[in-house]
């Protein structure tokens, strides 16, 4: 094991202990606390409907029948700028 991911490891171990060490009604408010941030996590992704990746995929077969194209290089670039 890297000595990076031991260094998560224990200090994910010490939180853990610690959580254990808290109340039950601390442990509570922290696991509340916590499906809140995980649902408010979710709601914020992005959200890409049918008709928009059926539009999109129309659009790129125009552009492709006009002649309209770009190196796989630029795309990939976009991709992982996106991505970020």
């Amino acid at each position: 094991m890297e000595e990076r991911e031991m260094k998560g490891t224990i200090s994910l171990d010490s939180l853990w202990q610690t959580i254990q060490s808290l109340s039950l009604s601390n442990r509570k408010w922290l696991a509340n606390k916590l499906q809140e941030d995980i649902r408010e996590s979710e709601e914020e992704r992005e959200y890409i409907s049918k008709e928009e990746i059926l539009a999109g995929i129309d659009a790129g077969l125009k552009d492709l029948k006009a002649g309209r194209k770009r190196p796989i290089e630029e795309l990939i670039k976009e991709l992982e700028r996106d991505a970020i």
